[in-house]
């Protein structure tokens, strides 16, 4: 990634007057000058960009064209994928839990709470994961060649494969966290939509990192954010990860969050052995189906150690 930060010195020096004398800027430093407090807040920038190709949060005008546009900046706004994991995670996470407090006090509430929470999120989204998952259950889901799998993954249509993996996946992340709701209350389980919104995208960047992008990148309908990823990008993941992990277990502490990290990390290995022996490497559509399936895992690990150990 190339550095598009200018000189932290250059051109901050004043005409020692502050008066109507004093010449005013030419066009080519008052350029220089945007272009520098642009590069002061790489950081943000990158966030920005991650958060307008994930979801339908609009980045627009003024903001727009500060935040700017380019290749590179694509590529290293994949670092900020947990990131926006924190807005998604945690915008739902509200829905949810404000929906268990003005539903009626029954015990169907924490299940209308999550399937209307868990509509939101794919509303938010743009259902860009869950269409990741069914193609990719439609390409992998038989036993067609490689070329064939990657002709399937280009094709907009959804198959039987395709459509059993989305119900399911829709449906078992409802009933967990339903479950999640009786066995440990509803701030554990808002908590834990937060959680796994977040560590649950951390894991497509493990796939960029340790598997060949294949895709058809000219012609596929669901290109990757990013086909590599530096140590540095992975690092600000981390951190992305990590804080959000740390907030919810002083939230609400227990040793049950350990379950629950395991199964998004099983989710990922199944999801990464999958793509690594039937396709040689990732598509876009493999990255949502990780996500998916991570996030799925984040639920039914924290599930099985809340039945060991308990809230």
């Amino acid at each position: 990634m190339s550095d598009e930060r200018g000189d932290p010195i250059q051109g901050s020096r004043g005409t020692g007057s502050a008066g109507p004398l004093a010449a005013s800027p030419r066009p080519q430093e008052r350029g220089e000058g945007a272009q520098r407090r642009r590069g002061e807040f790489l950081f943000l920038r990158h966030f920005f960009i991650a958060l307008q190709f994930f979801t339908r949060i609009p980045v627009t005008g003024r903001l727009a064209d500060w935040v700017g546009f380019s290749p590179a900046l694509l590529r290293a706004s994949a670092a900020h994928f947990p990131g926006v994991g924190w807005v998604v995670g945690g915008l739902t996470a509200l829905v949810f839990w404000g929906l268990v407090q003005v539903l009626p006090a029954q015990p169907a509430a924490p299940w209308v709470a999550a399937v209307l929470s868990t509509a939101f999120s794919i509303w938010l989204t743009g259902a860009f994961h869950e269409d990741g998952l069914a193609d990719t259950a439609d390409a992998l889901g038989g036993s067609v060649s490689r070329e064939r799998a990657l002709e399937i993954m280009k094709d907009s249509r959804i198959g039987s494969y395709g459509a059993v993996a989305l119900v399911l996946a829709l449906l078992t992340k409802v009933l967990l966290l339903g479950l999640l709701t009786q066995a440990g209350g509803v701030l554990l389980a808002a908590w834990a939509l937060f959680g796994a919104h977040v560590s649950s995208r951390l894991s497509p960047l493990v796939v960029i990192r340790t598997l060949p992008h294949v895709g058809d990148t000219a012609q596929s309908k669901s290109k990757p954010l990013a086909d590599t990823i530096g140590t540095g990008g992975l690092i600000v993941a981390l951190l992305w990860s990590l804080s959000a992990m740390a907030l919810v277990g002083w939230h609400v502490p227990g040793g049950h969050w350990l379950g629950a990290l395991a199964g998004a990390l099983l989710g990922l290995l199944w999801t990464w052995r999958l793509l690594r022996q039937r396709l040689q490497g990732f598509t876009g559509d493999g990255l949502g189906a990780t996500q998916q399936l991570s996030e799925l895992g984040f639920y039914l690990g924290l599930a099985l150690a809340l039945g060991q150990v308990g809230p």
